[in-house]
């Protein structure tokens, strides 16, 4: 299965990222987008398995059985929804380019966070190999990044 990237961005390894929970896989395994443009789509065919409430992330099922995550920046949860508008709910069935969040990068850096986003694959015990695509690299929306095997 190939998972295409949700953001336009400079592609990095999830050890670059500034948080251990994501530095250190405890979530899983994948990689980080440094976002150029404050728009996440969905990476698969899905359904929307989780919104958080502040809508800095959300979880998606592919068709095939990947359970991803897109965490938008870095302790993000703490401005409590402000800059993030959500396009869909929990439940939904949605494709490859479906607006799912958009942002605003600038207020968000302002504040004083991190916008490097992590895309992981939280089922990844389910997977013999994950493989990142692209690495230290520019990614546009809906390119291949993650190749599951």
């Amino acid at each position: 299965e190939i998972i295409q990237s949700p953001l336009k961005g400079e592609v990095k390894a999830l050890s670059e990222v500034d948080d251990a929970t994501f530095s250190g896989e405890v979530m899983g395994k994948g990689v980080a987008i440094e976002p150029e443009e404050g728009k996440v789509v969905s990476p698969v065919s899905g359904t929307i398995t989780t919104v958080f409430q502040t809508k800095h992330a959300l979880g998606i099922t592919s068709d095939n059985g990947a359970e991803i995550i897109i965490h938008i920046g870095i302790d993000t949860v703490k401005l409590n929804g402000e800059h993030f508008t959500v396009h869909v709910n929990k439940g939904d069935a949605v494709k490859p380019g479906d607006q799912l969040v958009s942002f605003d990068m600038d207020a968000i850096k302002d504040a004083g966070y991190q916008l490097i986003t992590p895309v992981i694959i939280t089922n990844t015990d389910r997977y013999q190999s994950i493989k990142s695509l692209k690495t230290d690299e520019s990614v546009d929306i809906e390119e291949a990044l993650i190749a599951l095997a």
